[in-house]
């Protein structure tokens, strides 16, 4: 939570200075925002109001009943130069006034911004304020707000995001997880801490994900579809999209020949995805294997949506016969390891990133990423600025890292025509003995156990 209380120290900084402020928050649902407001309004004199996704007319009657409400007061009209005029409290403190969905106000209602910009300017409430909008909109915040609103995208001080925690800000939050559970559940939920919230340490992956997910009561067995339905309209076709990446057609030309929609559709589709992080396309890492590497890979990069997509929704008709549990033995269990790969891949380039900024590196990294080959993958390729290069291979799902697996990486690295200066392999259940050896004899070749990361 270091990330968001480093939010929160901001804001305070900005409602301490001498002037009026705009600021602008948005971050995807399940964040804790809102719980970090509150704490954020807990000393100061506010009003909070939370727009709906309704008229212009019901909206301005729901504002001018907040606004009498908190401030006391009985406006001549319900216009918004009549309400702002009487705004008032009872402290000697900067006033704030936190709207949050503000999407929903600033798309219908334009003329609303325009006060509010008159507000900031004090030609309504004379005493010091400080105006907060929030959305979880992230389509809105990153390109509806920069190109309906470009005048007054300009007017905000502060533009802040909050974003999901990395896989060492989840162990730092929820240390009473093993390393093993940390990974099940950013695995499952990513670092979304309202989802994490939720995870319980006592009970097994299985347990988490009946209570959690498959009951039809848990708190997120529609969460997949909630989410999608804050940035999108034709849940049908995106679903469908979801799915189909999910289940391993990574290129826009499997997608045409799966879903049936046009090239020029699923382009667009495609783009609307990305736009709130959904999916996003996978680009190799440049080497000088550029005729050997994949293009146009695309992936579901929400980590949620993919396990939704890739376990629960192609089978849902089995959970409604089966129920949960059963539900879980047949098509989960089997699956949970190898699915785990791909986020055992982002916490080890993670670690590389981090050891690289406390000088635990042979190199200083200045770039990183993977690169997916037509015959083979590396799942980390890591360079400085003199282009000494690690190649990595992480396994969370092999019994153990072998001999015959860091041969697997040597092929990548000639498929890519990577010379390694240093080759890093990561293992959740131990290396071979040949590997051991390896390591002992050439220090190029560091072996790396998840307990230890």
């Amino acid at each position: 939570m270091a990330s968001y209380n480093a939010k929160i120290e901001e804001l305070q900084k900005i409602y301490d200075s001498n002037t009026n402020n705009l600021v602008f928050l948005y971050g995807r649902r399940g964040l804790s925002k809102h719980e970090l407001m509150k704490g954020f309004l807990s000393d100061k004199p506010s009003i909070v109001y939370l727009a709906r996704d309704c008229s212009n007319e019901v909206q301005r009657e729901f504002f001018a009943d907040t606004i009498e409400k908190s401030c006391d007061i009985n406006a001549v009209s319900r216009n918004y130069a009549d309400l702002f005029n009487h705004l008032r409290t009872t402290e000697a403190k900067k006033l704030v006034l936190y709207i949050d969905h503000a999407d929903y106000i600033m798309k219908k209602d334009p003329e609303f911004f325009e006060h509010i910009l008159k507000l900031k300017n004090k030609d309504y409430y004379k005493g010091p304020v400080m105006i907060i909008f929030m959305t979880e909109s992230i389509c809105f915040a990153e390109h509806e707000l920069v190109e309906d609103f470009s005048k007054g995208y300009k007017k905000f001080e502060e533009i802040i995001k909050f974003t999901e925690l990395n896989f060492l800000e989840v162990v730092r939050m929820y240390s009473g997880l093993s390393e093993q559970q940390a990974v099940e559940a950013y695995g499952i939920f990513g670092g979304v801490t309202e989802y994490l919230d939720y995870w319980n340490k006592d009970l097994t992956l299985k347990d988490n994900i009946c209570r959690l997910i498959l009951d039809k009561n848990a708190p997120f067995h529609n969460a997949a579809r909630e989410y999608l339905e804050i940035e999108l309209r034709e849940l049908g076709v995106y679903q469908t999209i979801l799915y189909a990446l999910a289940s391993g057609r990574e290129k826009l030309n499997d997608l045409f020949e799966y879903t049936g929609y046009s090239r020029p559709k699923i382009s667009v589709y495609m783009k609307n995805l990305a736009k709130f992080d959904a999916v996003k396309k996978v680009v190799s890492f440049e080497t000088g294997g550029y005729e050997n590497a994949k293009k146009g890979v695309y992936r579901v990069n929400d980590t949620f949506l993919n396990f939704y997509y890739k376990m629960v929704f192609p089978n849902l008709s089995f959970l409604e016969v089966m129920g949960s549990e059963d539900f879980y033995d047949y098509f989960i269990e089997p699956y949970i390891p190898e699915f785990l790969d791909r986020t055992f891949v982002k916490i080890c380039m993670e670690s590389l990133e981090l050891l690289s900024s406390v000088k635990r590196l042979p190199i200083m990294i200045s770039k990183i990423g993977t690169w997916i080959g037509k015959k083979s993958n590396i799942d980390i390729i890591a360079q400085d600025e003199d282009r000494n290069t690690i190649t990595a291979k992480c396994s969370y799902s092999r019994e153990v890292f072998d001999y015959a697996m860091y041969e697997e990486l040597l092929a990548a690295n000639k498929e890519a025509k990577v010379n390694a200066d240093y080759i890093y392999l990561f293992s959740v259940k131990g290396f071979d003995a040949k590997l051991k050896h390896l390591s002992i004899a050439d220090k190029s070749v560091v072996l790396v156990d998840m307990n230890e990361m």
